[in-house]
């Protein structure tokens, strides 16, 4: 892949995850990297990260999602890489499903 091509990063983060600032130190990195899509968490437990931006972008952003904030233990961060949609105009959180 080169790492300026625009690409779609799904991922479900696994841990100790909700009630940590998980979704909203995504959202800071995620914007940092100038990436747009979302972030929510799961009634299981996990959270779920959808972000389109450049390969190198979406790498870094995938870096932060398996260190996670202080307060966070991931465990595992399961993750798949797409064509981007381009359905996003900016990264936000959205509601738990």
């Amino acid at each position: 892949m080169n790492e300026n091509e625009k690409h779609q990063l799904h991922a479900h983060i696994e841990g100790n995850v909700q009630g940590v600032g998980f979704r909203y130190y995504t959202l800071k990195s995620a914007r940092d990297q100038d990436l747009t899509g979302w972030v929510r968490n799961l009634r299981d437990g996990r959270v779920e990260v959808l972000a389109e931006g450049e390969h190198k972008d979406l790498n870094q952003l995938l870096a932060d999602l398996r260190k996670g904030p202080v307060s966070a233990d991931v465990r595992n961060v399961d993750y798949e890489f797409n064509d981007p949609k381009g359905e996003f105009d900016d990264f936000r959180v959205r509601s738990t499903v």
